[in-house]
């Protein structure tokens, strides 16, 4: 299979019928094998009945994979992707906001060598007030945090290569984090604007809670992308900044003392500065646990610690573009 498009699905009865149909109209001309992954997560109304009636219809280019109650869009996700075959991955969502005539687009960006193709809703049909606004803070965050810049981390119309989303696992809402694991592996990242519809059936799964949830999964993933290979350099750093402030500490309270003989034991300086010491020396054991979970880790499951984009063998490289794919 050369090409998976990945939809969770939550309460979207209505909107199947038509997203299919547009699916369809989408991807009837490209020159390549095309799959369906729909990823039914618990959803409480009659998704389910119309996803079979799909996979009915269209028994060749439709999977159905239904969880036995909800669990999330970053789960569901990460289902599609266990469960899609195709060499590029999609993903899309159910509601009828994002556009499928989008797609060919984002393929063809990936035919130009790009391992990441993600949309931007540049004209976007939401709530200025409750959706708009706290998704342009969010994506200023999280660029600025991670060093990987986009306009629309939110959008869920992103288009990959399988090679750059399968070396990890994705928890909590961290599906929206994905180009940033891409770009740590070395995945090349375009954006560009696409389509974006307001909301024909149904309301919005989100709501302003979610702001919290995205805060703490994007300082899990600044570790998992920065330390896990080396969280010495984290837990190292953090240990030599407590020790040197504690050092200095110590170091005030000396010259305090030789200079204008104030006691040392009694100021409440002496304290804080052993406990920095201490913490210090602490943090630094625990980066050196952790180097040795790293290496136990990478060892026993045979993990590499570098990604390979291409291997050039007898004069070709491998891999072709989807234009030739089919």
């Amino acid at each position: 299979m050369d090409l998976s498009i990945v939809i969770p699905v939550y309460n979207e009865e209505e909107s199947l019928p038509h997203l299919h149909a547009a699916i369809r109209t989408a991807l009837e001309d490209l020159p390549c094998s095309w799959e369906v992954i729909y990823v039914n997560d618990g959803s409480r109304d009659r998704s389910m009945d119309v996803l079979e009636q799909l996979a009915a219809q269209d028994p060749h280019r439709v999977c159905v994979v239904e969880f036995r109650r909800n669990f999330g869009q970053t789960t569901a996700i990460a289902a599609g992707i266990d469960y899609a075959r195709g060499q590029v991955i999609v993903f899309l969502d159910a509601d009828l906001q994002n556009d499928p005539a989008d797609i060919p687009a984002l393929l063809a960006k990936l035919d130009e060598g790009y391992d990441v193709v993600s949309g931007w809703r540049k004209s976007r049909e939401d709530n200025a007030l409750t959706r708009n606004l706290p998704s342009h803070l969010a994506n200023w965050l999280i660029s600025n945090v991670t060093g990987v810049h986009l306009h629309d981390y939110g959008c869920t119309l992103k288009a990959y290569r399988r090679e750059v989303i399968t070396g990890f696992r994705l928890y909590g809402e961290m599906h929206r984090f994905i180009p940033v694991y891409a770009s740590a592996v070395g995945a090349k990242i375009y954006e560009m604007p696409v389509r974006h519809h307001a909301r024909k059936f149904g309301k919005s799964k989100y709501g302003l809670e979610r702001t919290i949830k995205v805060i703490l999964d994007l300082i899990a993933v600044q570790f998992l992308t920065r330390y896990s290979a080396k969280p010495i350099y984290l837990f190292g750093g953090g240990g030599f900044l407590m020790g040197a402030l504690g050092f200095l500490g110590m170091l005030f309270l000396l010259v305090r003392k030789l200079l204008l003989n104030i006691d040392i034991l009694t100021s409440p300086f002496f304290t804080l500065s052993v406990m920095l010491a201490l913490l210090g020396f602490q943090t630094i054991l625990l980066g050196l646990i952790a180097e040795l979970l790293v290496r136990t880790y990478h060892e026993s499951q045979q993990k590499p610690t570098y990604t390979v984009r291409k291997v050039v063998r007898n004069g070709e490289a491998a891999g072709r573009p989807i234009s030739q794919l089919g």
